[in-house]
Protein backbone atom coordinates (compact mmCIF):
# COMPACT_ATOMS: atom_id res chain seq x y z
CA UNK A 1 0.00 0.00 0.00
CA UNK A 2 1.12 3.33 -1.27
CA UNK A 3 1.89 5.80 2.40
CA UNK A 4 0.81 9.14 1.37
CA UNK A 5 1.78 10.48 4.79
CA UNK A 6 3.98 9.98 7.72
CA UNK A 7 5.10 11.98 10.44
CA UNK A 8 7.88 13.74 9.07
CA UNK A 9 4.41 15.90 7.24
CA UNK A 10 2.70 17.27 9.80
CA UNK A 11 4.05 17.88 13.77
CA UNK A 12 3.23 15.55 16.35
CA UNK A 13 1.44 16.97 19.60
CA UNK A 14 0.08 14.91 22.54
CA UNK A 15 -4.01 15.14 23.69
CA UNK A 16 -4.63 18.47 25.41
CA UNK A 17 -2.30 20.55 23.50
CA UNK A 18 -4.72 23.01 21.24
CA UNK A 19 -4.43 24.25 17.79
CA UNK A 20 -4.55 27.65 19.72
CA UNK A 21 -1.93 26.90 21.92
CA UNK A 22 0.47 25.68 18.32
CA UNK A 23 -0.77 28.92 17.05
CA UNK A 24 0.31 31.42 20.23
CA UNK A 25 3.63 29.63 19.93
CA UNK A 26 4.32 30.16 16.53
CA UNK A 27 3.25 33.80 16.73
CA UNK A 28 6.07 33.83 19.71
CA UNK A 29 8.67 32.59 17.29
CA UNK A 30 7.58 34.86 14.38
CA UNK A 31 7.96 38.27 16.69
CA UNK A 32 11.05 37.72 17.61
CA UNK A 33 12.70 36.01 14.74
CA UNK A 34 11.27 36.27 12.18
CA UNK A 35 9.62 38.89 8.98
CA UNK A 36 6.37 36.61 8.01
CA UNK A 37 3.17 38.60 8.01
CA UNK A 38 0.67 35.50 7.34
CA UNK A 39 0.54 31.76 8.00
CA UNK A 40 -1.93 28.93 8.52
CA UNK A 41 -2.00 26.35 11.12
CA UNK A 42 -4.03 23.19 9.83
CA UNK A 43 -5.64 20.93 12.27
CA UNK A 44 -5.08 17.40 10.22
CA UNK A 45 -7.00 15.30 13.34
CA UNK A 46 -9.82 17.29 12.06
CA UNK A 47 -10.11 16.22 8.87
CA UNK A 48 -9.79 12.60 10.09
CA UNK A 49 -12.52 13.60 12.20
CA UNK A 50 -14.66 14.47 9.45
CA UNK A 51 -13.90 11.67 7.41
CA UNK A 52 -14.88 8.72 10.13
CA UNK A 53 -18.52 11.34 10.28
CA UNK A 54 -18.90 11.46 6.09
CA UNK A 55 -18.08 7.17 6.47
CA UNK A 56 -20.78 6.94 9.06
CA UNK A 57 -23.31 9.31 7.65
CA UNK A 58 -23.46 7.99 4.01
CA UNK A 59 -22.00 4.90 4.26
CA UNK A 60 -22.53 3.85 0.51
CA UNK A 61 -21.40 7.71 -0.92
CA UNK A 62 -17.29 7.87 -1.88
CA UNK A 63 -15.78 10.80 -1.10
CA UNK A 64 -14.04 12.85 -3.91
CA UNK A 65 -12.07 15.86 -2.73
CA UNK A 66 -12.28 18.64 -5.02
CA UNK A 67 -8.59 20.22 -4.94
CA UNK A 68 -9.59 23.35 -5.96
CA UNK A 69 -11.22 23.65 -2.72
CA UNK A 70 -7.80 23.27 -1.02
CA UNK A 71 -4.65 21.88 -2.68
CA UNK A 72 -1.90 22.14 0.01
CA UNK A 73 0.18 19.20 0.00
CA UNK A 74 -0.89 17.91 3.75
CA UNK A 75 -4.17 17.73 3.02
CA UNK A 76 -3.98 15.78 -0.03
CA UNK A 77 -1.86 13.35 1.22
CA UNK A 78 -3.58 12.95 4.34
CA UNK A 79 -6.96 12.24 2.37
CA UNK A 80 -5.27 10.16 -0.17
CA UNK A 81 -4.15 8.29 3.20
CA UNK A 82 -8.07 8.04 4.15
CA UNK A 83 -8.64 5.83 0.44
CA UNK A 84 -10.31 9.47 -0.75
CA UNK A 85 -10.33 9.96 -3.94
CA UNK A 86 -9.80 13.26 -5.98
CA UNK A 87 -12.14 15.79 -8.11
CA UNK A 88 -9.84 17.95 -10.52
CA UNK A 89 -10.58 21.05 -12.67
CA UNK A 90 -7.76 21.47 -14.83
CA UNK A 91 -4.25 19.45 -15.89
CA UNK A 92 -2.36 21.19 -12.74
CA UNK A 93 -4.45 19.88 -10.17
CA UNK A 94 -4.13 16.32 -11.88
CA UNK A 95 -0.61 16.52 -11.48
CA UNK A 96 -0.20 17.65 -8.28
CA UNK A 97 -2.33 14.94 -7.00
CA UNK A 98 -0.33 12.54 -9.29
CA UNK A 99 2.76 14.08 -7.85
CA UNK A 100 2.19 12.64 -4.91
CA UNK A 101 1.44 8.96 -5.82
CA UNK A 102 -2.44 9.07 -6.85
CA UNK A 103 -3.65 6.79 -9.18
CA UNK A 104 -5.09 7.78 -11.89
CA UNK A 105 -8.48 5.15 -11.26
CA UNK A 106 -8.91 7.39 -8.32
CA UNK A 107 -9.37 10.71 -9.95
CA UNK A 108 -12.31 12.22 -11.14
CA UNK A 109 -11.96 15.22 -14.31
CA UNK A 110 -14.88 17.06 -12.96
CA UNK A 111 -14.46 20.56 -14.59
CA UNK A 112 -17.89 20.77 -16.72
CA UNK A 113 -15.67 23.37 -19.40
CA UNK A 114 -12.27 21.76 -19.88
CA UNK A 115 -9.97 22.91 -22.77
CA UNK A 116 -8.22 20.40 -25.15
CA UNK A 117 -4.71 20.47 -24.24
CA UNK A 118 -6.15 19.40 -20.75
CA UNK A 119 -8.32 16.67 -21.62
CA UNK A 120 -5.34 15.35 -24.10
CA UNK A 121 -3.07 15.43 -20.71
CA UNK A 122 -5.65 13.40 -18.78
CA UNK A 123 -5.76 11.25 -22.22
CA UNK A 124 -1.98 10.89 -21.56
CA UNK A 125 -1.82 10.51 -17.77
CA UNK A 126 -4.50 7.45 -17.78
CA UNK A 127 -7.43 9.87 -15.86
CA UNK A 128 -10.92 8.72 -17.67
CA UNK A 129 -13.31 9.94 -15.66
CA UNK A 130 -15.09 13.02 -16.59
CA UNK A 131 -18.08 14.61 -16.50
CA UNK A 132 -19.90 17.21 -19.37
CA UNK A 133 -22.87 18.51 -19.88
CA UNK A 134 -23.51 20.19 -23.45
CA UNK A 135 -22.46 18.98 -26.82
CA UNK A 136 -19.70 21.17 -27.14
CA UNK A 137 -18.27 19.27 -24.70
CA UNK A 138 -19.13 16.36 -26.13
CA UNK A 139 -17.26 16.69 -29.26
CA UNK A 140 -13.93 17.96 -27.69
CA UNK A 141 -13.68 13.93 -25.68
CA UNK A 142 -14.85 12.62 -28.75
CA UNK A 143 -11.82 13.82 -30.40
CA UNK A 144 -9.16 14.26 -27.33
CA UNK A 145 -10.02 11.06 -25.23
CA UNK A 146 -11.81 8.30 -26.54
CA UNK A 147 -11.38 5.84 -23.70
CA UNK A 148 -13.12 8.44 -21.40
CA UNK A 149 -15.54 7.42 -19.36
CA UNK A 150 -18.31 10.11 -19.09
CA UNK A 151 -20.53 11.26 -16.47
CA UNK A 152 -23.38 13.50 -18.07
CA UNK A 153 -24.23 16.15 -16.09
CA UNK A 154 -27.55 17.52 -15.18
CA UNK A 155 -28.89 20.69 -13.78
CA UNK A 156 -29.70 20.25 -10.14
CA UNK A 157 -32.96 21.28 -8.30
CA UNK A 158 -32.61 24.61 -6.52
CA UNK A 159 -34.50 27.17 -5.20
CA UNK A 160 -34.15 30.89 -7.44
CA UNK A 161 -31.95 32.34 -5.10
CA UNK A 162 -29.05 29.51 -5.61
CA UNK A 163 -25.75 30.12 -6.40
CA UNK A 164 -25.21 30.59 -10.28
CA UNK A 165 -22.71 27.45 -10.32
CA UNK A 166 -25.53 26.03 -10.24
CA UNK A 167 -26.83 26.74 -13.78
CA UNK A 168 -23.84 23.68 -14.86
CA UNK A 169 -25.79 20.95 -16.15
CA UNK A 170 -28.27 20.22 -19.00
CA UNK A 171 -31.94 20.02 -18.51
CA UNK A 172 -33.45 16.67 -18.90
CA UNK A 173 -35.51 17.60 -21.43
CA UNK A 174 -31.81 17.99 -23.05
CA UNK A 175 -30.73 14.60 -21.85
CA UNK A 176 -31.72 12.13 -24.12
CA UNK A 177 -30.87 14.34 -27.22
CA UNK A 178 -27.31 14.19 -25.45
CA UNK A 179 -27.22 10.90 -25.17
CA UNK A 180 -27.98 10.12 -28.18
CA UNK A 181 -25.22 12.22 -29.23
CA UNK A 182 -22.58 10.77 -27.51
CA UNK A 183 -23.56 7.62 -29.17
CA UNK A 184 -22.92 8.35 -32.61
CA UNK A 185 -19.75 10.08 -31.52
CA UNK A 186 -18.79 6.55 -29.17
CA UNK A 187 -18.44 8.20 -26.45
CA UNK A 188 -18.87 5.93 -23.19
CA UNK A 189 -21.34 7.18 -20.66
CA UNK A 190 -21.10 5.65 -17.18
CA UNK A 191 -23.47 7.54 -15.19
CA UNK A 192 -25.20 10.87 -14.39
CA UNK A 193 -23.01 13.93 -12.21
CA UNK A 194 -24.82 16.97 -10.43
CA UNK A 195 -23.65 19.43 -8.00
CA UNK A 196 -25.78 21.77 -5.76
CA UNK A 197 -22.63 23.75 -4.35
CA UNK A 198 -22.15 24.54 -0.40
CA UNK A 199 -24.94 27.99 -0.01
CA UNK A 200 -26.91 26.22 2.31
CA UNK A 201 -29.64 24.63 0.71
CA UNK A 202 -32.36 23.00 1.63
CA UNK A 203 -31.73 19.34 2.02
CA UNK A 204 -34.63 18.56 0.01
CA UNK A 205 -32.52 19.96 -3.27
CA UNK A 206 -30.53 16.12 -2.75
CA UNK A 207 -33.69 14.15 -2.77
CA UNK A 208 -34.95 15.99 -5.92
CA UNK A 209 -31.92 15.89 -7.62
CA UNK A 210 -31.30 12.05 -7.30
CA UNK A 211 -34.59 11.66 -8.69
CA UNK A 212 -33.98 13.52 -11.97
CA UNK A 213 -30.70 11.64 -11.96
CA UNK A 214 -32.85 8.03 -11.63
CA UNK A 215 -35.04 9.43 -14.69
CA UNK A 216 -31.38 10.22 -16.77
CA UNK A 217 -30.61 7.10 -16.16
CA UNK A 218 -33.52 5.60 -17.37
CA UNK A 219 -32.83 7.26 -20.89
CA UNK A 220 -29.14 6.29 -21.04
CA UNK A 221 -30.38 2.41 -20.24
CA UNK A 222 -32.86 2.38 -23.13
CA UNK A 223 -29.98 3.96 -25.26
CA UNK A 224 -27.52 0.87 -24.58
CA UNK A 225 -25.43 2.79 -22.03
CA UNK A 226 -24.16 0.55 -18.93
CA UNK A 227 -25.07 3.15 -16.39
CA UNK A 228 -23.48 2.89 -13.22
CA UNK A 229 -22.21 5.66 -11.59
CA UNK A 230 -24.04 8.40 -9.55
CA UNK A 231 -22.13 11.33 -8.76
CA UNK A 232 -24.00 13.67 -6.08
CA UNK A 233 -21.64 16.50 -5.87
CA UNK A 234 -21.11 18.72 -3.29
CA UNK A 235 -22.75 21.01 -0.95
CA UNK A 236 -22.09 19.47 2.33
CA UNK A 237 -21.27 22.23 5.31
CA UNK A 238 -18.18 22.77 6.42
CA UNK A 239 -19.30 24.14 9.67
CA UNK A 240 -21.85 23.66 12.42
CA UNK A 241 -23.69 27.46 12.61
CA UNK A 242 -25.43 26.63 9.36
CA UNK A 243 -29.10 26.05 8.43
CA UNK A 244 -29.07 22.33 7.67
CA UNK A 245 -26.15 20.26 9.71
CA UNK A 246 -24.73 17.45 8.24
CA UNK A 247 -26.27 14.53 9.19
CA UNK A 248 -30.00 16.33 8.27
CA UNK A 249 -28.85 16.49 4.86
CA UNK A 250 -26.89 12.89 4.83
CA UNK A 251 -30.04 11.30 6.08
CA UNK A 252 -32.12 12.80 2.81
CA UNK A 253 -29.56 11.79 0.67
CA UNK A 254 -29.77 8.14 2.35
CA UNK A 255 -33.60 8.07 1.97
CA UNK A 256 -33.33 8.89 -1.75
CA UNK A 257 -30.80 6.55 -2.61
CA UNK A 258 -32.98 3.77 -1.16
CA UNK A 259 -35.57 4.76 -2.67
CA UNK A 260 -34.25 5.75 -6.34
CA UNK A 261 -31.21 3.80 -6.28
CA UNK A 262 -31.16 0.88 -3.73
CA UNK A 263 -28.49 -0.81 -2.41
CA UNK A 264 -27.85 -3.59 -4.41
CA UNK A 265 -28.69 -1.94 -8.09
CA UNK A 266 -25.30 -2.12 -8.95
CA UNK A 267 -24.88 1.98 -8.98
CA UNK A 268 -22.29 3.05 -7.48
CA UNK A 269 -22.34 6.44 -5.74
CA UNK A 270 -19.51 9.54 -5.29
CA UNK A 271 -19.53 12.64 -3.93
CA UNK A 272 -17.71 15.65 -3.98
CA UNK A 273 -17.20 17.32 -0.55
CA UNK A 274 -15.15 19.85 -0.53
CA UNK A 275 -15.74 22.89 2.09
CA UNK A 276 -16.54 20.15 4.23
CA UNK A 277 -13.28 18.72 4.76
CA UNK A 278 -11.22 21.17 5.80
CA UNK A 279 -13.56 24.66 6.23
CA UNK A 280 -12.61 24.25 10.39
CA UNK A 281 -9.29 22.92 9.75
CA UNK A 282 -7.61 25.50 9.14
CA UNK A 283 -7.21 28.91 11.61
CA UNK A 284 -5.09 32.01 9.87
CA UNK A 285 -3.33 34.90 11.07
CA UNK A 286 -2.50 37.76 9.60
CA UNK A 287 -0.74 40.89 11.00
CA UNK A 288 -1.55 44.16 10.18
CA UNK A 289 1.12 46.28 8.04
CA UNK A 290 -0.66 49.42 7.65
CA UNK A 291 -3.33 51.42 9.65
CA UNK A 292 -5.63 53.93 8.49
CA UNK A 293 -8.01 56.38 10.39
CA UNK A 294 -11.00 57.06 8.45
CA UNK A 295 -13.45 60.02 9.30
CA UNK A 296 -16.74 59.34 10.32
CA UNK A 297 -18.05 61.55 7.15
CA UNK A 298 -16.02 61.54 3.94
CA UNK A 299 -16.68 64.63 1.63
CA UNK A 300 -18.87 63.31 -1.63
CA UNK A 301 -21.90 63.14 -3.34
CA UNK A 302 -23.11 59.94 -1.98
CA UNK A 303 -21.59 60.02 1.23
CA UNK A 304 -19.36 57.11 0.91
CA UNK A 305 -15.66 56.88 1.64
CA UNK A 306 -12.96 57.96 -0.94
CA UNK A 307 -12.74 55.81 -3.92
CA UNK A 308 -14.99 52.80 -2.13
CA UNK A 309 -18.10 50.92 -2.31
CA UNK A 310 -20.41 49.83 0.05
CA UNK A 311 -21.36 51.45 3.13
CA UNK A 312 -19.65 54.50 5.01
CA UNK A 313 -16.63 53.57 7.16
CA UNK A 314 -16.08 54.99 10.52
CA UNK A 315 -13.36 54.80 12.88
CA UNK A 316 -10.51 51.88 11.57
CA UNK A 317 -9.13 50.83 8.25
CA UNK A 318 -6.61 48.23 8.65
CA UNK A 319 -4.68 46.53 6.01
CA UNK A 320 -3.24 43.07 5.94
CA UNK A 321 -0.63 41.51 3.77
CA UNK A 322 -1.20 37.77 3.71
CA UNK A 323 2.10 37.46 2.01
CA UNK A 324 5.69 38.45 2.12
CA UNK A 325 5.49 42.10 0.74
CA UNK A 326 4.65 45.33 2.80
CA UNK A 327 3.63 48.91 2.57
CA UNK A 328 4.66 51.63 4.88
CA UNK A 329 2.75 52.34 7.67
CA UNK A 330 0.40 55.50 7.56
CA UNK A 331 1.13 57.54 10.71
CA UNK A 332 -2.36 58.58 11.78
CA UNK A 333 -3.98 59.72 15.21
CA UNK A 334 -5.46 56.95 17.47
CA UNK A 335 -8.64 58.12 19.05
CA UNK A 336 -8.47 56.71 22.66
CA UNK A 337 -11.56 54.48 22.48
CA UNK A 338 -11.94 50.78 23.96
CA UNK A 339 -12.99 49.55 20.44
CA UNK A 340 -13.17 50.79 16.74
CA UNK A 341 -15.39 50.00 13.80
CA UNK A 342 -13.09 48.79 11.68
CA UNK A 343 -12.50 47.55 8.41
CA UNK A 344 -9.87 44.98 6.85
CA UNK A 345 -8.06 45.01 3.88
CA UNK A 346 -6.28 42.65 1.97
CA UNK A 347 -2.89 43.71 -0.85
CA UNK A 348 -4.19 46.74 -2.42
CA UNK A 349 -4.76 46.61 -5.90
CA UNK A 350 -5.99 42.55 -5.65
CA UNK A 351 -9.17 42.46 -6.81
CA UNK A 352 -11.13 40.96 -3.33
CA UNK A 353 -8.92 43.32 -1.10
CA UNK A 354 -12.26 43.96 0.48
CA UNK A 355 -11.87 41.38 3.11
CA UNK A 356 -14.79 42.88 6.19
CA UNK A 357 -16.94 46.39 7.11
CA UNK A 358 -18.21 47.44 10.45
CA UNK A 359 -15.77 45.13 12.74
CA UNK A 360 -15.63 46.25 16.50
CA UNK A 361 -12.18 45.84 16.98
CA UNK A 362 -10.08 46.83 20.37
CA UNK A 363 -7.37 49.10 20.31
CA UNK A 364 -5.17 47.46 17.34
CA UNK A 365 -1.41 48.64 16.14
CA UNK A 366 0.54 47.87 13.17
CA UNK A 367 2.79 44.59 14.26
CA UNK A 368 -0.49 43.06 16.06
CA UNK A 369 -2.16 39.92 14.57
CA UNK A 370 -5.62 38.95 13.92
CA UNK A 371 -6.69 35.66 14.30
CA UNK A 372 -9.19 34.04 11.58
CA UNK A 373 -11.23 30.28 12.10
CA UNK A 374 -13.11 28.37 9.52
CA UNK A 375 -10.47 29.48 6.43
CA UNK A 376 -9.61 26.05 5.06
CA UNK A 377 -11.91 26.29 2.58
CA UNK A 378 -10.78 28.40 -0.69
CA UNK A 379 -7.78 30.00 0.78
CA UNK A 380 -4.98 28.42 -0.30
CA UNK A 381 -3.81 29.90 -3.29
CA UNK A 382 -2.44 27.48 -6.12
CA UNK A 383 -0.54 29.95 -7.61
CA UNK A 384 1.85 33.10 -6.54
CA UNK A 385 -0.51 35.69 -5.36
CA UNK A 386 -0.29 39.26 -6.58
CA UNK A 387 2.99 40.79 -7.09
CA UNK A 388 4.75 37.42 -6.45
CA UNK A 389 4.27 37.04 -3.01
CA UNK A 390 5.49 33.91 -0.95
CA UNK A 391 2.47 31.63 0.08
CA UNK A 392 1.85 31.93 3.77
CA UNK A 393 3.03 28.94 5.80
CA UNK A 394 1.03 26.05 6.65
CA UNK A 395 1.71 24.42 10.02
CA UNK A 396 0.43 20.76 10.13
CA UNK A 397 -0.61 19.35 13.05
CA UNK A 398 -2.06 15.98 14.28
CA UNK A 399 -2.51 14.21 17.52
CA UNK A 400 -1.65 10.66 18.62
CA UNK A 401 -5.09 9.43 18.80
CA UNK A 402 -5.85 10.97 14.98
CA UNK A 403 -2.42 9.29 13.77
CA UNK A 404 -3.63 5.78 15.45
CA UNK A 405 -6.82 6.56 13.45
CA UNK A 406 -4.90 7.22 10.30
CA UNK A 407 -2.87 3.53 10.53
CA UNK A 408 -6.11 1.62 10.53
CA UNK A 409 -6.58 3.06 7.42
CA UNK A 410 -3.19 1.69 6.28
CA UNK A 411 -4.03 -1.84 8.16
CA UNK A 412 -1.51 -1.53 10.86
CA UNK A 413 -4.20 -2.21 14.01
CA UNK A 414 -3.36 -0.79 17.30
CA UNK A 415 -0.37 -2.62 19.17
CA UNK A 416 -2.20 -2.44 22.72
CA UNK A 417 -5.90 -2.81 23.94
CA UNK A 418 -5.21 0.53 25.37
CA UNK A 419 -4.63 1.73 22.12
CA UNK A 420 -8.36 0.06 20.67
CA UNK A 421 -9.79 2.09 23.71
CA UNK A 422 -8.10 5.45 22.25
CA UNK A 423 -9.12 5.07 18.76
CA UNK A 424 -13.11 6.28 20.05
CA UNK A 425 -11.63 9.24 21.73
CA UNK A 426 -11.49 12.92 20.26
CA UNK A 427 -9.40 12.67 17.37
CA UNK A 428 -8.54 16.69 16.46
CA UNK A 429 -5.41 18.09 18.62
CA UNK A 430 -8.24 20.93 19.46
CA UNK A 431 -10.80 18.56 20.90
CA UNK A 432 -9.98 19.34 24.82
CA UNK A 433 -10.11 23.19 24.57
CA UNK A 434 -11.80 24.39 27.45
CA UNK A 435 -12.91 27.56 25.18
CA UNK A 436 -12.83 27.50 21.19
CA UNK A 437 -11.88 29.96 18.99
CA UNK A 438 -15.77 30.82 18.00
CA UNK A 439 -15.06 34.45 17.01
CA UNK A 440 -13.94 35.91 13.20
CA UNK A 441 -11.96 37.63 13.65
CA UNK A 442 -10.34 36.62 17.08
CA UNK A 443 -7.85 39.36 18.19
CA UNK A 444 -4.39 38.89 19.64
CA UNK A 445 -1.93 41.00 20.10
CA UNK A 446 1.76 40.36 19.17
CA UNK A 447 2.81 40.36 22.21
CA UNK A 448 0.27 37.13 23.21
CA UNK A 449 -0.71 39.06 26.60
Amino acid sequence: MNAYLNESNFTMVEEGFTTRDLLENLLVELCQVSDQQAFFVADLGDIVKKHLRFLKALPRVKPYFPVKCNGSEGVMRLLAELGAGFACTNKAEIARVQSIGVPADKIFYSSPCKQVAHIKYAASHGVRLMTLDNEVELSKVARSHPDARVLLGIAADSSPSAHPSMMFGTTLKSCRHLLETAKEQAVEVVGISFHLGSCGLDPQAFAQSVAAAQLAFEMGTELGYRMHLLDIGGGFPGTEDTRAQFEEIAAVINSALDLYFPDGCGVEIVARPGRYYVTSAFTFAASITAMEEVPAEQPGSDGRWDGGTGPPVTGRWCILIPCGCSISPLQKPCPDHPSHSSSLRGPPGHAEDRIADGLELPELHVGDWLIFEDMGAYTVASSSPLGGCSQPQITYAMSRVAWKAVQLFQGKPPQTEDDRDSTCAPLSCGWEMAETLCVTPVFAPASII
